[in-house]
């Protein structure tokens, strides 16, 4: 388990992405993904307000609502850490203080609960100064509504701001951030993000964790990825230094006797993610999720992913 700096929340070393709940996951799966989950020790779920309103004939909340009768049926809010997020759901878009109380509402409605753990600003507003959206943040806080404060898609000076304002007027201060970090997408968070993490002893949790599958180790050469689902995703990894690194990667998993899947995800947290985001449309793939959490990997895998995924970083 991982401690938070600076809170009372405990959390698995992996997170449960539950962006495809309502989506590519019915309530009947959803629900066995999360009991599995839970059995195998995890009790961190991660949400957003928004998911998944790119849907066919979705609007965005299906995410949230299945977790809410999830939580509902298995009674069992008091054992599970829940993030959510706003700024994102077409009914309540942006970061200006009264969107952000009527969105909390909304989410606490659908997710039966009377607080959320972890609340992100999940995209920045730049209409909205920052001390407004850190005082509204912090009237949740102060009204019980929200446990804890967080950041994901702020710019590092937008979010060294957060800090900023939150010190001198005494409001809640943000205790994570979320980025998208992977062996494939390392410039960005280890250049601009990583020495935030450092400096303010925030908590990281990355999404895009598995670069959308492709550390899976099922996409080995360009014809892989002809026809997938997600190969618009993909499609930014269709080079071949990206095939190089999941040919090492499999190498260094098949040496652990792991997966490329459970390495990919020890690898963040060798390199100080608290918990990588990673999601599951149904049991069977979440067994080298949560592999991950006690895998430590030795240095000279570490290495070996390192050197090959330097064309990323």
């Amino acid at each position: 388990m991982y401690q938070v700096k600076g809170t009372e929340l405990s959390v698995f070393e992996l997170a449960l992405g539950a962006n495809t709940f309502g989506w590519t996951s019915d309530k009947a799966d959803s629900f066995a993904v999360m009991d599995a989950y839970c059995e195998a020790g995890g009790n961190f779920i991660d949400t957003a307000d928004v998911y998944s309103a790119w849907g066919e004939g979705l609007k965005g909340g299906e995410s949230e609502g299945v977790i809410g009768d999830w939580l509902s049926e298995r009674k069992n809010r008091d054992q599970i850490v829940i993030a959510t997020k706003v700024s994102q759901h077409p009914d309540f878009p942006g970061l200006a203080p009264e969107n952000i109380k009527s969105a909390c509402e909304a989410s606490l409605k659908r997710l039966q609960t009377d607080y959320i753990d972890l609340y992100y600003a999940h995209f920045d507003d730049n209409k909205t100064p920052i001390a407004d959206m850190a005082a509204a943040f912090d009237s949740l806080v102060k009204a019980g509504k929200v446990r804890h404060v967080a950041m994901s898609n702020f710019s590092p000076e937008r979010m060294r701001e957060w800090f900023q304002v939150a010190a001198e007027a005494n409001l809640a201060t943000p205790v994570a951030i979320q980025n998208q970090y992977n062996l494939l997408y390392r410039k960005d968070f280890e250049q601009s993000y990583q020495p935030i993490c450092k400096e303010f002893g925030v908590a990281e949790f990355s999404y895009f964790s598995l670069a959308s599958g492709f550390l899976t180790g099922k996409y080995r050469k360009a014809e892989d990825l002809a026809g997938k689902e997600r190969s618009n995703f993909l499609s930014e990894y269709n080079r071949p230094e990206s095939f190089e690194l999941v040919d090492a990667l499999v190498k260094v998993a098949a040496e652990l006797e792991s997966t490329p899947t459970a390495v990919s995800l020890a690898w963040l947290r060798a390199k100080g993610v608290a918990a990588p985001i990673a999601s599951a449309r149904n049991p069977q793939q979440l067994k080298d999720l949560v592999a991950s959490a006690s895998l430590s990997l030795p240095a000279e895998a570490i290495a070996t992913l390192d050197e090959k995924s330097q064309p990323f970083a």
